[in-house]
């Protein structure tokens, strides 16, 4: 009987540890659904890489180490599970000539959803590892070492990516040093028209 004792203080530690694991990790959901959803673009498939790597993280729970980066372990565990599937679906067939864009239509009194349009097209534009440090970085809210942890590279080169990213997103959107992220002067002019009685 002596020795039933320190198993259910063991199980006790254990189910301690397991309380404290998933609170953690549902806290981290909010920033891995939008990384997820940054790297798919389909809301359906970001829930599922989400659910992916929830469960591998639940199956391998062990490995990690409290008192670590839950966020940065889970950025990781996800980024690698999105490599993992993109391997193994192959090359996507991409919209290179723009026939599909080219079909698609906005309102112009929805120049948001234009902006934001615009915006998604230049950050496909850019370099896969840039695109994925300015989204850790400036979406996500990780820190330059967390986003160096996640990539598994240097802070330096983080760094480095982010601002090439930025550099790269400025000259494809045609912003310009002083922040003007109002419509150009044809979208304007078609929105003005389109509030006079």
């Amino acid at each position: 009987m002596q020795n039933e004792r320190p198993k259910k203080s063991a199980r006790g530690n254990f189910m301690q540890h397991d309380k404290s694991f998933k609170r953690e990790m549902l806290a981290v959901l909010p920033s891995l659904r939008a990384f997820a959803m940054s790297l798919c673009g389909k809301q359906d498939r970001a829930d599922d890489l989400v659910q992916d790597t929830v469960m591998k993280a639940w199956a391998k729970q062990e490995s990690f180490e409290a008192g670590t980066n839950m966020r940065a372990w889970l950025f990781t565990i996800l980024r690698n599970e999105f490599y993992s599937q993109m391997r193994k679906a192959g090359r996507e067939i991409q919209d290179s000539e723009g026939t599909f864009t080219n079909n698609v239509a906005t309102q112009p009194t929805q120049h948001g959803m234009m902006d934001m349009h615009d915006f998604r097209k230049a950050l496909e534009e850019l370099p896969d590892n840039q695109r994925e440090a300015i989204i850790l970085v400036g979406a996500s809210g990780l820190s330059y070492e967390e986003a160096a942890e996640v990539c598994d590279c240097a802070v330096g080169t983080i760094k480095s990516r982010v601002n090439r990213a930025r550099a790269r997103l400025q000259e494809l959107l045609a912003l310009d040093e002083n922040g003007n992220y109002q419509p150009d002067e044809s979208a304007a002019s078609v929105m003005s028209q389109a509030f006079v009685s």
